[in-house]
């Protein structure tokens, strides 16, 4: 419900109503007095004064007319600001109807001044109204002008990407705007057609490869990305290119909102990313198979408060599940999802619950009274160097606090456990990625005994999530460097949040039990090469602005990561994105014997216990 507005305010519009109804009315007594004095000849003298007396009747008439026609059409709420062509089109509107009425009252006889009167006020009246309206807006463009031309060592001049629509409402919110003291004074577009044109008022120079010489010719401090329909591969060429120029780049989101007139640029413009970087467009998901698969269910979320958690609740509360359970030992991550979904899905069913996966008799409580249908397990450590410095509480969270969950959802009767894995699960070479093999082994062993369908989902790095590789960098950007990369070679799959979220749900839909869905990341990208681009990307120069640091691999690092074994194989489901490797042929009774040896291995807190993982896990092969 909208805020009432207080006297004071109504009492601002109306006095701005009524000054431009006055200066409608002002227009109109000297419009058609002007007319009737060319009419005689510019000569008061000469008008009879039967013609005055008509004119002082005619003209009070008509003013009422005008304004009761002009308020019927909004002219006196309309924004000086932002007046254009809607206004005057409603002013021709506003006019032609007093036309109507004008020429009906002269052929009824209700008029009796000369036709030169009528015609010369009529015309010149019009033009007034028009001009009324137009004149701030005109006068302010001046003064904006002026103030983004005068000599000021801190306003930037700057280059739009883009001659279409974007590119259009963007640097028309630069010449409007009080707020933006930078011009824009040149636009790159590939289409040949318009080189050499003017975009409201800012020329098009030419295309993607003159941008280097453009920046130089026009001393351009930033370049602001304005390409709304453009593929993913042409936003990484163009970015790639924009990068060696030394400039600071803007990426515009969701420029429909600006078209609208919702949203000012100041507030809109993000700094350019690494999903920018990636060469690929967004993965697309079936989103009625993800509706179809939560919906009605009771489901529950295991590490609800982390990163790739927190987006499963948002994703999960969106399908309208009959309840949604968030599980997490960290009471701030889970205040902070329970606050965020009570404000954005009002009316979701959402327990918060704390606890930790490593505690039996919690979990029994929680599962025994809330009885959920599908439970997402993305409670982890998964930072690789602490763990490599903790291996014993990698394993009694990772490996038992899957295996006490996955115990206790088979217990209960829930219907699909989805294990969110990693992969560093692939042939590992630290007790992080060794630990999330020996979780994968601890479902698909369950699956076999059970009637829950147990299934893992497997993908690389994520964009954003916390303690990832790209909110560093930007810290360490900000901070002025250097920024670290640990290899000059190493490599990364990368995806969003919100991807990864989305493929994982699916994923879940797909499963009939003992699966490893793993997830096409696409390329990988180089982790040096996205970290110069970031720096450049940020106006910096690398090496000379900020510094590039290259640490040597940490405990347990690999150069590259691998998403499936070689004895997995690989299937395809109907999301060509979402692959299947098959089960690998194991002993679950000799697997369960080597669970409790590494159980009291762990409680021991036993020094070499990544021995013990190395015999458990043939493919785990530790640095040494």
């Amino acid at each position: 419900m909208s805020k009432s507005l207080s006297f004071k305010e109504r009492f601002q519009i109306f006095r701005k109503s009524f000054l431009i109804a006055l200066m409608d009315v002002i227009a109109i007594v000297g419009s058609f007095f002007f007319g009737l004095w060319v009419r005689f000849d510019f000569s008061f003298n000469l008008i009879p004064y039967e013609h005055l007396e008509e004119y002082l009747w005619f003209v009070a008439l008509w003013s009422v007319l005008s304004v009761l026609v002009f308020s019927i059409f909004n002219l006196y709420k309309s924004v000086w600001t932002f007046v254009s062509t809607d206004e005057f089109f409603r002013i021709v509107v506003s006019y032609f109807i007093l036309l109507l009425i004008g020429v009906l009252g002269i052929v009824l006889g209700f008029f009796n001044l000369p036709y030169a009167c009528y015609i010369i006020g009529f015309v010149l009246s019009f033009c007034l109204c028009v001009a009324i309206r137009f004149s701030y807006r005109f006068l302010r463009q001046v003064k904006l002008y002026m103030k983004r031309h005068s000599p000021d060592s801190g306003k930037k001049n700057v280059m739009i990407i883009g001659a279409g629509m974007a590119g259009r409402a963007l640097i028309t919110e630069f010449k409007n705007s009080e707020h933006i003291s930078d011009r824009v004074a040149c636009v790159i577009d590939d289409n040949p057609q318009k080189r050499g044109k003017i975009l409201c008022g800012a020329p098009i120079v030419g295309d993607r490869n003159y941008i280097p010489e453009a920046v130089e010719k026009y001393k351009i401090d930033k370049i602001i990305y304005a390409i709304a329909a453009g593929s993913s591969d042409t936003r990484k060429q163009i970015l790639d290119i924009c990068s060696r120029t030394g400039c600071q780049v803007q990426v515009l989101p969701a420029v429909y909102q600006l078209v609208n007139g919702n949203v000012s640029v100041g507030k809109q413009l993000r700094k350019v990313d690494a999903q920018d970087l990636l060469g690929r467009d967004p993965i697309k998901v079936n989103m009625d198979e993800i509706f179809e698969f939560i919906s009605g269910k009771v489901v529950m979320v295991t590490g609800g408060g982390g990163s790739i958690g927190s987006e499963l609740c948002r994703q999960i509360a969106r399908s309208h599940p009959k309840q949604l359970i968030i599980f997490d030992i960290y009471e701030n991550n889970a205040y902070d999802i329970q606050m965020e979904l009570h404000r954005e899905c009002p009316g979701l069913n959402l327990e918060v619950l704390i606890g930790s996966v490593r505690n039996t008799a919690r979990l029994d409580y929680v599962l025994s009274t809330y009885k959920p249908d599908i439970v997402f397990h993305a409670a982890a450590h998964k930072h690789v160097p602490l763990m490599e410095d903790s291996p014993n509480e990698a394993i009694k969270n990772n490996v038992f606090g899957t295996y006490k969950m996955a115990t206790a959802a088979a217990k209960y009767g829930v219907k699909r456990f989805v294990l969110i894995s990693t992969d560093k699960a692939v042939n590992p070479t630290n007790i992080m990625g060794a630990s999330k093999r020996l979780c994968e082994m601890v479902v698909q062993m369950m699956n076999r005994e059970s009637d829950t369908e147990f299934v893992a989902v497997r993908f690389g790095n994520v964009l954003g999530s916390n303690g990832s590789v790209i909110p560093l960098f930007k810290k360490q950007i900000e901070a002025g460097g250097p920024v670290t990369v640990t290899h000059p070679d190493i490599i990364r799959y990368f995806m969003t949040i919100p991807e990864a979220v989305s493929l994982v749900l699916q994923a879940g839909y797909y499963a009939k039990g003992g699966e490893i869905f793993v997830l096409d990341m696409g390329e990988p990208v180089k982790i040096d090469t996205m970290a110069r681009q970031l720096i450049r990307l940020s106006g910096f120069e690398p090496d000379v602005d900020i510094r590039v640091e290259y640490t040597g691999l940490r405990p347990g690092e690999k150069l590259y990561e691998e998403l499936l074994m070689k004895e997995e194989g690989m299937q395809d489901t109907e999301n060509k994105l979402i692959h299947i490797g098959k089960p690998i042929e194991m002993d679950d009774e000799l697997f369960k014997k080597q669970l409790k040896e590494l159980d009291r291995a762990s409680k021991d807190e036993k020094a070499d216990i990544k021995s013990l993982v190395e015999e458990i896990v043939p493919t785990y092969k530790r640095k040494k």
